[in-house]
């Protein structure tokens, strides 16, 4: 089965604040209980949403105004701390479908790739400009050019960067390690078939 070529994202963002947001802080350790992961969406940023008696905090995911949006802008470090896969998880099955920010731990960003959920940086300036953006028009629609390297807003254009491997797995439907695999099932039996000690000799 061909996967999707993810050349570019267009959604509605939301600005979640902050540097070094790490990947508890975005899934909490005491939710990843789960044989798989859904409802995990459910509990992203939990603790910085909800309150102990489960009412809202105030938070700009928890603003109407940002409900639907599908794009998460945010800041330095993004993703950092463990290497649980639960957190770009999470992110994706709240329904966002990119995440900009102005850098990533390395882990986290390939993560997330996997999932075909591109993570591209902006220089500091530049998503200072994008926050103000949405800050003030939240339906505003944002399209992250992942094959070009372009984020588009409002009649606006910042560049944005993303590590090449990432972006070509992206853009030629490769980000997927495991289908990449399924997809070669043919090949892989074929050249077993001539290998003597797989058939017996």
């Amino acid at each position: 089965m061909a996967l999707e070529k993810i050349t570019q994202i267009t959604g509605r963002g939301v600005p979640v604040p902050g540097d070094d947001i790490d990947t508890d802080r975005i899934i909490p350790a005491r939710f990843m209980k789960c044989v798989t992961f859904d409802g995990l969406g459910e509990y992203l940023f939990y603790d910085v949403r909800m309150n102990e008696d489960g009412t809202e905090r105030g938070h700009p995911l928890n603003e109407e105004r940002f409900a639907g949006a599908g794009i998460i802008i945010s800041g330095n470090n993004f993703g950092c701390g463990s290497s649980r896969e639960h957190a770009p998880q999470a992110i994706y099955r709240a329904g966002f479908r990119a995440v900009i920010a102005e850098g990533f731990a390395e882990i986290f960003f390939g993560n997330s790739t996997q999932l075909g959920v591109p993570c591209v940086t902006a220089s500091s300036d530049d998503l200072d400009t994008l926050r103000s953006a949405v800050n003030d028009d939240p339906s505003l629609e944002i399209t992250i050019d992942v094959e070009n390297k372009v984020i588009r807003f409002g009649g606006k254009s910042i560049s944005c960067e993303i590590r090449e491997g990432a972006r070509n797995a992206l853009v030629n439907g490769k980000w997927d390690p495991l289908q990449d695999l399924l997809n070669g099932a043919e090949s892989v039996e074929a050249v077993a078939a001539n290998l003597p000690y797989m058939a017996g000799k």
